[in-house]
């Protein structure tokens, strides 16, 4: 939220479990997919490790049926950590169910006991990502033990860690849709390179 308020925008939360989506849709300049719980492995064909945690299946329904509405609409969409993950879902993708049992732990991607940590990150030259970044190295915050497996139709891969972990991917077919592993927001406030998913997710916002 305070991100988003630095960038001019006024942020509203949504509950899960709120469905009425074409009456609050109208309301709305921009969505955010903020980070959370775990993905309940169900909904992409997955194992259910006995580290997933925090698994809430109506915040689940509510935000796929949001997604799946949103990639058809000029909307401009943030996804964040779980966000990320829920889109990918949402179009047909798979996750990671536990990073370290597949990619190891080259680069920590979350301290235990379950806290943030900063790891490096490289956005594809040329990327959408990377025009709205400014920058395509850069230390980001990590707070997240899952992460993409497969990557849905429509999505392209701009971002990876130095162990290949998936750290973002865009959607060439909407006009600004941009979906990041790590959490922008945790350090946006002092690293402007974070701040400007923000400051550009609003700009975009105020464009329609």
């Amino acid at each position: 939220m305070d991100a988003v308020r630095r960038a001019g925008g006024i942020p509203l939360l949504l509950p899960p479990g709120e469905e009425r989506l074409d009456a609050i849709l109208p309301l709305l300049r921009a969505v955010v997919f903020t980070g959370g719980g775990d993905i309940d492995p169900d909904l992409y064909g997955g194992h259910h490790h006995e580290t997933i945690y925090m698994v809430e299946p109506e915040r689940d329904r509510t935000e796929v049926a949001w997604a799946n509405r949103l990639f058809d609409l000029d909307v401009p969409t943030l996804a964040i950590c779980r966000g990320a993950q829920l889109l990918n879902v949402s179009r047909g993708g798979t996750l990671i169910e536990h990073l370290p049992d597949v990619m190891g732990e080259t680069v920590i991607h979350r301290a235990p006991p379950r806290e943030p940590i900063a790891h490096p990150v490289r956005v594809s030259p040329g990327s959408r990502l990377a025009g709205v970044l400014g920058a395509t190295d850069f230390s980001c915050m990590s707070w997240h033990h899952q992460g993409i497996r497969r990557v849905a139709p429509g999505f392209e891969v701009v971002a990876h860690a130095p162990d290949g972990t998936v750290e973002a991917i865009e959607m060439p077919s909407h006009p600004w849709l941009f979906a990041v592993q790590w959490h922008p927001e945790l350090t946006a406030a002092e690293d402007p390179i974070q701040q400007r998913l923000f400051d550009a997710l609003v700009e975009a916002a105020g464009a329609g």
